[in-house]
């Protein structure tokens, strides 16, 4: 069973638009930890900031059953704030502590003479590493983002995309069973739908 986590502040609507148009039927949209236990795989989205998600996520008791579920080998996708969250810490209005799935930190981007904050709308994508959840998706395809914090990943080899907007950030990641996107797949078209399909159809 695919289970969307619903924590009160996903884009949750639209991604399951998408899975429903990839043919997904053993789909729930779970609204809290209990609703992990029976998932084999999990995707979790997000938009808004960073500590409300974070409390929200421990409101309704997600973070213990979502850490084991990945520690356990559950594969894991999260989608912008989603990916934001697999993190050590933020500090978008004030510091906060993420999963700590994936060491690094979310940082707001710096000020640029000529690029507006938020980053908002179409950019390409920097393959830097192979990854199931890039295959057969070029490395220079557009995606659709929207956020003013990105993700700054400690270690390199985490990061399999990269983007530029005024400077180099992580925009998809992977560590064992552990993905993150921090543009919207599911408003980047064909290249979005076969990342979401790439990742409902990758074998651990």
């Amino acid at each position: 069973m695919l289970a969307v986590i619903d924590y009160g502040a996903g884009n949750l609507r639209s991604v399951v638009h998408a899975l429903r148009a990839l043919g997904v039927r053993d789909m729930q949209v779970v609204q809290d930890g209990a609703g992990l236990r029976s998932a084999s795989r999990i995707i979790l989205p997000g938009v808004g900031a960073f500590g409300a998600g974070m409390q929200q996520l421990g409101e309704k008791k997600f973070i213990d059953p979502l850490v084991a579920a990945i520690i356990n080998g559950v594969p894991c996708l999260g989608i912008c704030l989603g990916m934001q969250f697999l993190f050590e810490r933020s500090d978008e209005m004030g510091q906060h502590d993420g999963l700590g799935l994936l060491p690094g930190h979310v940082t707001r981007f710096p000020p640029h003479a000529t690029l507006k904050v938020p980053h908002m709308g179409w950019n390409a994508l920097t393959r830097r590493q192979a990854s199931p959840l890039l295959a057969r998706v070029r490395s220079d395809s557009q995606v659709y983002f929207v956020h003013s914090y990105c993700c700054m990943p400690d270690c390199e080899e985490d990061v399999i995309a990269s983007t530029d907007y005024g400077v180099e950030f992580a925009s998809a990641v992977q560590r064992g069973v552990l993905f993150g996107v921090q543009f919207h797949p599911e408003k980047s078209q064909q290249v979005g739908l076969q990342m979401l399909r790439n990742f409902l159809e990758w074998a651990p």
